[in-house]
């Protein structure tokens, strides 16, 4: 791995491991808060994860495009911003980043390292919710970054995410890191080890869905960096996306 791609990957380890330890931590603590009134609890826990995004985004975003989720990777990866070879870097540091964050909320609200949830969230309307929540990010993401408004997508992304955890059946988790590490908490964030599957199928559905649409909406569109614009890759890096792209001129927009 070249040290441009370590650092873009420890980025987005540490993103994902702040993101993660947001939305548990602030969840644990809804519940100490207001144990008696749901609603509430869902309230101060969406609030904190939607303004926790927009200053992830806003300060790690220069490094490595803020990501923090493996089906915005696959999005760039789709639309030609990232090589295979950067797209698995960037979801394995999403993974291990985000399940490093849950265990270290449990420990600051003195829980077990890590005890896989018993929250079971397995109905069809829910992976209905969470295609939803997902699609609906991602054409977010696409629709303000293709659109040449990339300054702004931090808040969109933060705005989204808040308004979704009140809109879908699942409270859009939409993002297969975050499931992932979410199964190693049972407090009101987590979800069962068994339920994260469909979850996370549902999410990759919505994400590819989403990139088709916008493929229809902003067609001939160069590929651009996902959330944000991000430090220049190494040529090593450009090399291998080129590669992976049999046919494609080689131009401005390769960088």
């Amino acid at each position: 791995m070249s040290p441009t791609l370590a650092r873009r990957a420890a980025a987005e380890g540490l993103g994902s491991g702040l993101l993660v330890a947001i939305v548990v931590g602030s969840g644990i603590f809804a519940e100490r808060l207001s144990p008696d009134d749901v609603g509430l609890q869902l309230l101060e826990s969406s609030t904190a994860t939607g303004a926790g995004l927009v200053a992830l985004i806003l300060s790690l975003g220069p490094v490595s495009g803020a990501h923090f989720n493996p089906v915005v990777s696959l999005a760039e990866r789709m639309l030609g911003g990232l090589s295979t070879h950067e797209a698995l870097a960037y979801v394995a540091a999403q993974v291990a980043g985000g399940c490093t964050g849950a265990v270290i909320a449990n420990l600051m609200f003195e829980l077990p390292v890590a005890t896989l949830s018993t929250h079971d969230r397995s109905s069809a309307g829910l992976w209905l919710g969470e295609l939803v929540a997902t699609f609906g990010l991602l054409t977010v993401i696409l629709g303000v970054v293709r659109s040449g408004r990339s300054a702004a997508a931090p808040f969109a992304v933060g705005g989204y995410i808040a308004a979704a955890y009140w809109f879908t059946s699942s409270t859009s988790f939409a993002n297969p890191a975050v499931t992932v590490a979410r199964t190693l908490t049972d407090t009101f964030a987590g979800i069962r080890p068994s339920s994260a599957p469909a979850f996370i199928v549902a999410q990759v559905l919505g994400g590819i869905t989403a990139v088709a649409l916008s493929r229809f909406l902003h067609p001939s569109r160069p590929p651009v960096d996902l959330v944000v614009p991000h430090e220049q890759p190494d040529p090593l890096d450009s090399d291998r996306r080129r590669r992976s792209q049999p046919g494609r001129r080689v131009g401005s927009a390769d960088v």
